[in-house]
């Protein structure tokens, strides 16, 4: 019997735990690997960059957390999985040295109606940094097995009359322009952004090698980094990470806007800056993302808005999906990024 089941979350309950040093090497490659934007990768060009210094991928900074919490407790627990992200902030930048810890509270929890095994626990978990400094925020559901199965009825349901898992309206489905518009779309300012534009991303495949290697980093369960034992879990086999399937999105961005940056440059076009993220919303793994799956990336615009609090900069907001080789659709989630405007 695991150590940590449903019944251990109590609404209102409050848990600190963890410490997770940030390595400059490690930042770096994380970096590289992929989200190699200057001010993750370069020292000196992260000076003249948005960031002003050398600072971690976000999507580091989640994994790093995710390590946190397997380490804590996930990986001795009924855990069967998250269906994913309600939202997620990034506050403030991690940078090289800091050293991070995080809080738990437990929003809500609820015995399933239909397998009364097993419950959901809603939680908020914030991550902060040696200075007691709030860097991330991030509230989402999970699935836990119920320790006595029998012993709870469902009448004991905690959950708010709002307390289900969030779900996004879907985003209609958009042709992606063809390389030529897609190229104007990655480089325009941001009085050009054409909301409705869908960029083709390009694909990643997820090999076993590279799942293991990321999850023994950054989400150590049994059936990211045991191919054997993965067999016998309720996914049938070698899995990747939620957050390297996130990170296998930005990896296809960063790569499409790279090409077209490249092609702009090379016919001396003004090509717009782009700045970090403050975070997104509504990211959902709907399908488990296999060894050897081939998942093909595209990005819609769906809105834009001018910074009251940076000159020259705004926001623009984006619906992102990720489709399997059988044209499944495996991960969705609807973020926003720093976008360099029109200069007076």
């Amino acid at each position: 019997m695991p150590k940590v089941c449903f019944e251990d979350f109590i609404p209102g309950q409050s848990t600190s735990y963890g410490r997770y040093t940030v390595d400059k090497d490690e930042l770096v490659g994380f970096a590289r690997a992929y989200d190699p934007q200057d001010f993750h990768t370069d020292e000196e060009a992260a000076r003249s960059s948005f960031a002003g210094e050398l600072i971690a991928s976000g999507w580091m900074t989640a994994a790093c957390h995710q390590r946190m919490i397997c380490d804590e407790y996930l990986n001795d627990s009924s855990c069967m999985g998250s269906p994913g992200i309600e939202e997620l902030k990034w506050i403030r930048p991690v940078r090289p040295g800091d050293v991070l810890h995080a809080r738990r509270r437990v929003l809500a929890a609820k015995v399933s109606a239909s397998k009364p095994d097993r419950g959901v626990v809603h939680v908020a978990q914030e991550l902060f940094n040696q200075d007691d400094e709030p860097v991330l925020f991030q509230s989402n559901w999970i699935m836990f097995g119920l320790r006595h199965p029998k012993g709870l009825p469902a009448s004991s349901d905690s959950a708010p009359a709002t307390g289900a898992p969030a779900r996004l309206d879907d985003v209609p489905e958009r042709p992606a322009l063809p390389p030529e518009r897609s190229e104007i779309a990655h480089i325009a300012l941001l009085d050009d952004v054409i909301i409705g534009s869908t960029l083709d991303l390009g694909s990643y495949t997820f090999s076993a090698a590279e799942i293991i290697d990321f999850s023994r980093r950054y989400d150590p369960q049994y059936f990211h980094i045991d191919p054997v034992a993965a067999r016998s879990s309720q996914f049938g086999g070698l899995i990747a990470s939620g957050w390297h399937t996130a990170s296998g999105w930005m990896r296809s961005y960063a790569n499409a806007r790279a090409s077209a940056v490249a092609t702009a440059e090379a016919r001396g076009e003004r090509v717009a800056v782009l700045g970090p993220s403050p975070g997104f919303r509504n990211l959902r793994w709907l399908k488990p993302v296999h060894a050897g799956d081939t998942i093909r990336y595209r990005s819609t615009f769906v809105d834009k808005r001018a910074s009251a609090s940076r000159p020259g900069w705004g926001l623009v907001f984006h619906h992102n999906t990720g489709t399997n080789q059988h044209g499944v659709r495996v991960f969705e989630f609807t973020g926003c990024v720093f976008w360099e405007s029109r200069r007076p």
